[in-house]
């Protein structure tokens, strides 16, 4: 692998193969499971996660898996997938069409590459970042919707008006909060990769997850960083690095993403409560 563009037309392939069989799934009758922690799986879940990984592991044999489904222990790698085989499981077994297929890549323990797919939304978000140490295998921090670069406005959201515009919140982050009112228009999206990058996309000003899980932000923080959004754990002052040989099954990671750093003064405060220690 010369740069992140070597990568991507097999990561773009891989993603449109899972796309087509989730959704020709999706059609059909769903039967989901409780897991021990409480959320929901399908034999689709488990379908995509084995899929996914066979396919990564024969392309890049060298390289780690960490995996919701299966693979949860971070390898002792300088290069680590992260894949969430479909990422707003409660969504598609109730036949709500916002769930995708998140697959990132750890270089070091910290995500450099992103590509989260949307095939009920016919949306593909994905970026890298330029990261020290890497030399020149790779391009400037870019990402793009479907091809076309995105970025973040260059104007940031009028505090006064702050009723005209979106914040995307999850049920277990407002149980979190203990608040029924915020100065925004709430919408609550139902997989968590995708709520954070409505900030990338512009339809948000601001997202918060509670209880994301690894695998539900490492492609996402890829792009919101490469976007220039702002990045808030909750819980404490970095993520990343990740640890090698650490069992991720577990590990929340409470956090908060704005468009702008003035949103960031007004929302701190709100979702304070959210900040806890495991």
């Amino acid at each position: 692998m010369n740069n992140f563009l070597d990568i991507l037309p097999f990561i773009q392939n891989l993603a449109q193969q899972v796309g087509d069989r989730l959704l020709q799934d999706f059609e059909q009758a769903r039967v989901a499971i409780t897991k021990d922690d409480g959320s929901l799986v399908t034999n689709s879940d488990r379908w995509a996660d084995a899929y996914i990984k066979n396919a990564l592991a024969q392309e890049f044999p060298e390289f780690g898996i960490l995996t919701e489904e299966s693979s949860r222990v971070l390898p002792d790698c300088d290069w680590t997938w992260v894949i969430d085989p479909l990422d707003g499981t409660t969504n598609f077994a109730r036949g709500i069409p916002i769930w995708g297929i998140s697959i990132g890549l750890l270089y070091c323990g910290t995500p450099v590459f992103g590509y989260v797919s949307m095939p009920p939304l016919r949306q593909n978000v994905y970026g890298w970042l330029k990261v020290a140490g890497l030399g020149e295998m790779q391009s400037e921090s870019a990402a793009f919707l479907n091809g076309v670069p995105i970025h973040r406005s260059e104007v940031a959201p009028d505090p006064n008006s702050l009723n005209n515009y979106f914040f995307s919140v999850c049920s277990r982050s407002l149980e979190r909060m203990g608040r029924s009112k915020f100065p925004f228009k709430l919408r609550i999206l139902g997989a968590a990769s995708y709520n954070l990058l409505t900030v990338a996309l512009g339809s948000t000003i601001g997202a918060v997850e509670a209880t994301p899980k690894i695998w539900d932000i490492a492609a996402a923080w890829v792009i919101l960083k490469a976007v220039g959004a702002v990045w808030k754990p909750l819980e404490a002052d970095n993520i990343f690095p990740l640890q090698f040989g650490k069992d991720y099954s577990d590990s929340n990671f409470p956090t908060l993403v704005v468009s702008h750093t003035p949103i960031l003064s007004i929302t701190k405060d709100l979702v304070q409560p959210i900040s806890f220690s495991k």
